[in-house]
C-alpha cells in the first residue's frame, strides 16, 4: 500500500514538473522575459496620433524607451537631472549631429567638456518635438541617450504607481 502511494506521488510530481516547464517555455516564447527587461518596447510602434506616452519602470527602476532623433532610432533613458538631451559622441557621429559651441557639463562621473548641438526632431512614441537643444557628450558608455530637460520641460509629466505619462501640454 505504501509503495503504491509513493509511486502515485512521484507521478504527480513528474506531471507538475512538466506542466510548469511547458508554462515557463510558453511564457518565454511569448516574450515574457523581454517584457520584463524592456517594458516600453511598444513605444517604438506608436504613431504620432497616439497621444500621451505611458512608460513603465524597468527592473533597475529607470524609464527607458525607444525613440528617434532626426529620424534615426535611439534608446532613451529619461533623466530629469540632465539639462539637455545628451548624446554619446560615437552615436552623435552616426546621427550626423553638428557640434556647436564647446561647453562644460557636470555629470555623475564629474565635469566633462562636450559640445552643444541642435536636434531637428525628437520623437518619443506619439510625441514629436522640433528644434530641441542637445549636447554631444564624450565618455558616455554604450548608445543610451539621456532624454533631459530640454525635451521634458516641453511636456506635462505625471508619475504614479511606477508609471510615467508624458503628453504635450493642452493649449
Amino acid at each position: 500500500m505504501k509503495t503504491h502511494s509513493i509511486q502515485r506521488g512521484g507521478i504527480v510530481m513528474m506531471l507538475l514538473f512538466w506542466v510548469l516547464l511547458l508554462a515557463a517555455g510558453t511564457w518565454l516564447l511569448d516574450g515574457g522575459f523581454k517584457k520584463i527587461i524592456t517594458p516600453n518596447a511598444h513605444v517604438a510602434y506608436a504613431t504620432l496620433d497616439d497621444g500621451p506616452v505611458t512608460l513603465k519602470r524597468n527592473r533597475a527602476g529607470h524609464f527607458k524607451a525607444p525613440g528617434q532623433i532626426n529620424g534615426q532610432p535611439v534608446m532613451f533613458l529619461l533623466d530629469t537631472g540632465a539639462t539637455y538631451i545628451a548624446v554619446p559622441s560615437r552615436l552623435a557621429d552616426e546621427l550626423g549631429l553638428v557640434a556647436g559651441r564647446r561647453a562644460w557639463f557636470n555629470t555623475a562621473n564629474g565635469r566633462v567638456e562636450g559640445a552643444l548641438t541642435q536636434l531637428d526632431e525628437v520623437i518619443l512614441g506619439g510625441i514629436r518635438v522640433s528644434d530641441v537643444q542637445g549636447s554631444i557628450s564624450p565618455g558616455m558608455e554604450n548608445d543610451i541617450v539621456l532624454l533631459g530637460m530640454s525635451f521634458l520641460n516641453l511636456l506635462t509629466i505625471e508619475i504614479r504607481s511606477g508609471e510615467m505619462t508624458l503628453s504635450l501640454p493642452v493649449e
